[in-house]
């Protein structure tokens, strides 16, 4: 079992950065996919980006392509998204997600491909 603790969204301007953290209990972080998930109200539930178990590969849509980042620190267990540029449709609530596959399933982009998720956070971009 994995549990996931979202942090650092808030309210923020357009053209505003906010980083969230993802803190993984468990000592098998190390081995796992990760995701960022987002969800406006509304609507399902949308890939933003993931990071194979190494961080040898990353993956974004196209939406958040050159603005977010997703890394790892394998010391704090945690995986994080930084937001630059943020534009009101980025506001939604984020959540993380585990896939136990280290290089992540061929369909990534998929909620149903991810085993364990955290509670959300959320962000709110105002214009």
């Amino acid at each position: 079992q994995v549990q996931l603790v979202e942090s650092g969204g808030g309210a923020v301007q357009a053209g505003g950065s906010l980083r969230l953290s993802c803190a993984a209990s468990g000592r098998t972080f190390s081995s796992y996919g990760m995701g960022w998930f987002r969800q406006a109200p509304g609507k399902e539930r949308e890939f933003a980006a993931a990071i194979t178990w190494n961080g040898g590969s990353t993956y974004y849509a196209d939406s958040v392509k050159g603005r977010f980042t997703i890394s790892r620190d394998y010391a704090k267990n945690t995986v994080y998204l930084q937001m630059n540029s943020l534009k009101p449709e980025d506001t939604a609530v984020y959540y993380c997600a585990v896939d136990r596959r280290r290089n992540l399933s061929d369909r990534y982009y998929f909620p149903a491909e991810y085993d364990y998720w955290g509670q959300g956070t959320q962000v709110t971009v105002s214009s």
